[in-house]
């Protein structure tokens, strides 16, 4: 089933906002603001949908900005970062349900490990 997501409320940025990178340096134009790549990225994981159809208008960020920053916050450790302090107000707000807890999905390695036969 497709999440329907249409951006951060106000009250969600002001939890996540705190967690983005400080002084991003780039060479050329300004990076795209964090709010517009954080609902970008978010849309394509609560949606499922490709890249190619990242919605467009005034709360998105551009294909390639977003996925640019989701592959560079995976790598530098900001997507652990946003995943732990969240998981971290969940708990304190009572939120989670260890007992209930579930996950979907299938992940697995880039690279694939041989058989011992």
């Amino acid at each position: 089933m497709v999440g329907r997501f249409e951006g951060l409320t106000d009250i969600q940025w002001e939890v996540l906002e705190p967690l983005m990178p400080k002084g991003a340096v780039s060479v050329g134009k300004p990076h795209t603001p964090w709010r517009k790549v954080c609902n970008t990225i978010l849309w394509i994981l609560i949606s499922g949908a490709r890249w190619a159809d990242v919605p467009i208008g005034e709360q998105w960020g551009s294909r390639s900005a977003s996925h640019r920053w989701l592959g560079l916050w995976q790598e530098d450790g900001t997507l652990s970062k946003i995943l732990s302090t969240l998981l971290e107000i969940a708990q304190l707000e009572g939120l989670l349900d260890w007992n209930r807890l579930s996950a979907d999905g299938f992940f697995f390695s880039g690279e694939r490990r041989r058989r011992a036969n």
